[in-house]
This record gives structure tokens, sequence and C-alpha cells, in this order.
């Protein structure tokens, strides 16, 4: 029972109330449920009425009340339970009323009756819930009647309260002290046992029979005075102790008590209070947002903000785990992979004894316009894969087996095409590969996605559905994407450039590279001469006037180069001497070479953009592509069930509805105290 007294000059008034901070089901309430018990009491004789059946009422809570204000009074006895942490309050003011709330609490006890053995835990719960408070002094009631360490109320006290600055002792029931056991609670008094900073009191309180006979306030304080005064040996105490005996003085100690640790505590109570409510809207603010009382505008919103987000992604964000930074490394891969694919032809037959091994450096003109390839591409050219290999010899029997009805040293264009058909064979399966990572990426950023926007909705439903109808489109998308590889690679099977000019450019470059080989092997004093030529920084010059060359004599590689200048053939460089020596037998495997090597430059740089560039339109765009009208008719909630169809989507879990709710009960009742803080 909580009691606050107000003095006022207006009538004497009792208002009780019930007060719920629990529902019947146990659930704790936000703002605590206050409800009138009656109309306001204006005689004192009939409080303790109304007491007892708002008493009544709350220890049966599945009753309407109003049958305990207006019905029969029946048997106490006879209640749901025995204990509630639900109380009465009593709201008392008029004249000579002392400014002061106080809160009467069950007393401890040890055993439980009727197998409700929770009582003793929710009694002690009770108590502890007030007492742990350190804006509240306790009042420390001990019967003198009952030996002080069986009174389980003082071990509690010391927990909550070790050094005794909030707890005041008062000692009860001193009529009934056996005899000869006085002196033991006078020690109490004088605060030698079990001593409290603010000291033990004692008081004498109307006995049942008085109360049933009508005692009156003041009559109670006149008996009370008179036991201390009369009674030994009470009376016989020093005058400094008698301020400890009879109720008055204890009100007045318990309200300066009071008031000293209110002023002390208010700058902290506000602090704490603060601090409380921050973490309570820190702890809402992290929950999952609360579904909306509108649940087809809350699922648009949220289909809307996710296809926002993968458009986002898809055109791609300034990130190092953007889902275009992600992809990257895959797509080089593939490029070198497709660029290995490259064949290596050697200009010696097989098995032959060489100078080298036919081909010893990469080519110049492929280092300067192919610097970014990994060193993968690179083995091309110098021992890669014995698939690559094809020698000089077996270039030129398939030349020959393939002629028909050709002139001699004419071939039939099958011979180049079939070259490049085992080149091109070798593409499909890097591009599946692409095909297969991109989507394996694009499947797991997706479901990312899919959880960062969903997950809190539905209690998962909304999250799964969402999940199957975006995996069935982002496979929908990759069965595309995979027949447009297809047509891709198919397209690949005859030979085919508009691109003449540069085709023609690498194979002027790879026959002289291809012929400058052979020249290695079949004239190697010429290409080291050539290998180690410097060219001087003065030379012979021819003179029209004379008619003869003058300047300082030259020899090998530089008489040479002066030698064709003389005779008008200028601009000639060391390297391509090699192509003043008689013609190779090898002539015609030489141009198959170096023509299907020109094609090969030609078609996989177009094969390793046309692949990725699929891949980006049709598999990644095409993720992207109409996803919104996708969802909403796939979810079904743009039909005639749509709202009830949105409405379970949005459903919370019931575990985040839970902390909601108590979250939000807990910021009722702090705001309420800041209100009556502030008041």
């Amino acid at each position: 029972m909580e009691c606050n007294l107000s003095s006022s000059t207006f009538p004497w008034t009792c208002i009780v109330t019930l007060r719920f901070t629990k529902s019947i089901k146990g659930e704790t309430l936000g703002e605590p449920l206050t409800i009138q018990f009656g109309p306001p009491i204006t005689s004192k004789a009939a409080v303790e009425e109304r007491i007892r059946r708002a008493q009544r009422a709350i220890l049966n809570p599945s009753t309407d009340f109003k049958q305990f204000l207006n019905g029969d009074d029946e048997d106490p006895s006879k209640s749901e339970i025995r204990f509630s942490s639900n109380c009465v309050s009593l709201q008392i003011s008029g004249e000579g009323v002392a400014n002061l709330s106080f809160c009467d609490l069950p007393g401890l006890i040890a055993s439980a009756t009727g197998g409700n053995s929770g009582d003793i835990d929710l009694v002690k719960g009770l108590v502890a819930s007030y007492i742990s408070k350190p804006s509240c002094i306790i009042l420390l009631t001990v019967a003198c009647e009952s030996d002080f360490e069986i009174q389980g109320a003082h071990g509690l006290v010391k927990e909550y309260d070790p050094e005794g600055k909030r707890t005041i002792g008062v000692l009860t029931k001193p009529d009934r002290i056996p005899h000869g056991d006085e002196s033991r609670w006078l020690s109490f008094i004088r605060n030698k046992e079990e001593p409290l900073q603010h000291g033990w009191f004692c008081v004498k309180q109307p006995s049942s029979k008085e109360l049933k006979e009508g005692i009156t306030w003041a009559e109670a304080r006149q008996k009370e005075n008179e036991f201390f005064s009369m009674t030994s040996p009470w009376s016989d105490l020093e005058p400094m102790y008698q301020k400890h005996l009879r109720t008055s003085n204890l009100i007045e100690r318990a309200s300066a008590v009071l008031s000293n640790l209110i002023s002390e505590r208010l700058p902290k109570i506000q602090e704490e209070l603060q601090r409380l409510l921050d973490e309570t809207k820190e702890a809402l603010d992290a929950l999952p947002r609360e579904p909306s009382s509108d649940p087809l505008a809350e699922i648009i919103r949220l289909l809307y903000d996710f296809t926002r987000d993968v458009t986002r992604h898809v055109e791609g964000i300034p990130s190092e785990k953007g889902l275009l930074q992600v992809l990257r490394p895959h797509q080089e891969y593939f490029r070198s992979s497709i660029r290995t694919t490259a064949p290596d032809f050697r200009v010696h037959s097989r098995g032959a004894e060489v100078y080298d091994d036919g081909i010893t450096e990469r080519p110049s003109f492929l280092r300067d316009e192919e610097d970014d390839l990994a060193a993968s591409a690179l083995a091309a050219y110098a021992g890669s894969s014995p698939n690559n290999v094809v020698y000089i010899d077996e270039v030129l029997e398939r030349a020959y087996t393939a002629r028909t009805r050709e002139l001699p040293d004419n071939y039939p264009f099958v011979v180049r095409a079939s070259f490049i058909n085992e080149i091109t064979r070798e593409w499909r399966k890097p591009a599946k590969n692409l095909c297969d990572m991109v989507y394996k990426i694009l499947s797991d950023f997706i479901k990312g996605l899919i959880q960062d926007h969903f997950s809190a909705f539905g209690q998962g439903q909304l999250e799964q559905r969402v999940r199957v109808i975006v995996q069935d489109h982002l496979q929908q998308c990759r069965v595309a994407t995979e027949a447009k590889i297809d047509w891709l690679l198919r397209l690949e099977d005859r030979p085919f450039t508009l691109n003449t000019h540069y085709l023609a450019a690498y194979k002027d470059k790879f026959l002289s590279y291809y012929k400058a080989a052979r020249q290695r092997e079949n004239n190697a004093t010429l290409e080291e001469t050539i290998r180690q030529f410097k060219p001087s920084t003065s030379q012979q010059v021819f003179n029209q006037r004379t008619g003869r060359m003058e300047g300082p004599e030259v020899t090998g590689i530089a008489k040479v180069l002066a030698g064709l200048a003389e005779i008008g053939i200028t601009g000639v460089k060391p390297e391509d001497l090699p192509k003043l020596l008689p013609p190779d037998a090898m002539e015609p495997a030489l141009n198959i070479m170096a023509e299907v090597r020109a094609y090969f430059q030609v078609a996989y740089k177009r094969f390793a953009d046309n692949v990725p560039l699929t891949i980006d339109r049709e598999l990644i765009f095409g993720l992207d592509t109409g996803l919104v009208e996708i969802l909403q008719a796939r979810l079904g909630i743009t039909g005639p069930h749509g709202q009830r169809i949105c409405q379970e989507l949005v459903e919370e879990r019931p575990a985040v509805a839970e902390q909601r709710k108590d979250l939000k009960k807990k910021l009722e009742r702090l705001n309420a105290a800041w209100r009556e803080l502030l008041a």
C-alpha cells in the first residue's frame, strides 16, 4: 500500500486508487494503469473498509473490481492470489496532514502454503524493488515480541544499504517484550547493537481491539506518550534517547532524513534518469523500423528502396568492395586466359636440332602493346602449354594435305580456318567459367542486400520470398547470358573481320618476326652480327658531285646499309636485312603462320571484350531490369489480397515485437518520472 500525504487548507479527503503495474497475465505495463476505487472519502472511519475492499480487488485480478467496491463482503481468505506486485494507493490531504509519502510492504515470509512457492520470491523481490532505490529511506521495522535474529528483513536491508545511510530502525510492540529481555532492546535504542547511522526508534501503536473500538489519532498518541513516560525501563532512558521514542519523533526524523537525502540525490537522480532515457531511446532506435500502419505502402517502399540499392551497385559505387571492383579481377583473368590460347608457332621442324628454342623473346611490338597482360600470357611465346605448340613442318604438311586443284604455292583457306577453329574451341571453357563466377558473386551479393533490406520484416517470410523470386530472376538472366555466349562462340566458327588494315599490319609484323627467327636457325652468324650491331654517329655519305662515298671507312652491317643507301634504298633497318636472303622453302608455312597469328590478335581482343560486355548487359544489368515490377507481381501485393499479404509480410518477429513493447513501456515510465521530477 502506497500512502501519499499532503497538507491542504481544504477539508480532509482520502482518494483510494488501484495502481496496476502488471496485467492479469503478469506482463509489465508501460505507464501504470490507475483506477479510482470509489468516490473520495471524507470520513476517516470509512478508510479502513475501503482499503480492505481495494486489497480484495487487487488479489482477485480476474474479477471486475466494482464487485468488491459495491458487493457483499465475502470471506477475505478466498482470494485468487496471496500477494501481488500491484498496489492500493491512498491520496490523503487536509489540514494538519504531514507532507510525506511512504509505502507499506508485506513482511518477508519464510514458507508458503497451498503450493504457492513463488510467493516467497515475489514478496522478497517486491521489497527489494523498493529498498534498492538509492533515493528512498528504509524503515526497518522489527517486532520486539520475536527474536531479532529470526526476522529476515534486517539481512535484506543490509544487502541493499550495507552502510545504513538510508535506514532508520523501528522497534514495535514494546509492550510485548518478555520480562527480563528489555535491556537488549534498549541497546538498540542506544545504537549499540546493530548500529545505524540514523539510529533506532521505538513506537507503540494501537492494538487491534483499540482500533475496532474506534480510537482516534490523538488518543493513540496520548496512550503512546503515557506508555513511554510511565513504563520502565523506557521512562528511565536518558533524555538524549527519549528523542528516539514515540511516533512523532520518528516522523520528524524520517522527514529530515528523507529531505536531506532528496536534496543530496536530486542532481544524481536527474543524471540517472537522463541516462536511462538515452539508453532506452538508443535501444529502440537499434531495433528494426517499426511496421507501418499502412502495410501496402510499407512493402512498396521497401521494394523500391531495395531495387534502388541494386541499381546503385550495378551502376558502380566508388568502393574497393563494390560489385564491379570485385568482378574486375575475374574479367582480367578471363582476358588473360583467352590470350594464353594464342598458337605457339615454332619456326623449326619437330625434333630438329636448333640454335635455340626457336623463339627466345616475346616480339617487341607485343611487349609494347600488351604490357598489362599477366605473365601467363607471355607463356604463349616461350614454352607455353604443349597443346599450343605447332612446328613449321606440321603447318606445311597440313597445307599440302588440304590442297585440291590449287596451283603450286597456293593453299586453300581451310588450312588457316582449321588452325583458327582449334583456337576458338578453347574459348568456350574460359567464357563459361567467367559467366559462372559472375553469377556466383552476383548471387552472394544480392543475398546480402536482401538480408540488409528485409531481414527485420515478416518473421523472415518477406526475406525468404524476395530471395526466392530474385534468385529465380537471376537464374533466368544466367540462362539468357549463356545463350548469348554460345551465340558469340558460334560467330567465331567462321573467321571474319572488316578490320583488314589491322590484320594486314599484324601479318607483316609476324611474318618478319618468324622470318627473322628462321634466319637465326639458318644463318646464325648473320643474326648474331645484326644483334651486336651498334650504329655509329658518323658514317659515309654519297657525294653527288664526285660520285664517291666520303667519310670514315665502314664495314659489316654499316657497309651493307651504306651500300643500299648508295643505290637509293633508304630506311632499311638492320633487322630487315634477312629479307634480302634467298627465299625459304618454308615460305608458304611462314605465311600461314603469320596470317593465323595475326587473325588471333584481331579475334581474341574482340572476343575478350564481347563476352564480359554480354555478361554485363544480360546478367548484371539483367538482374536490375524490371526487378521492382517482378517483385510486386510475384509477391501478389497488387492483387485482390494485397492488403492481407502485406499485413503478413510486415509483421515483426515475436522476439523483436516483445522487445519493442517492453522498451516502449519503459520509456513511458521514464518520461512520467521526468515530468514528475520537473513538476
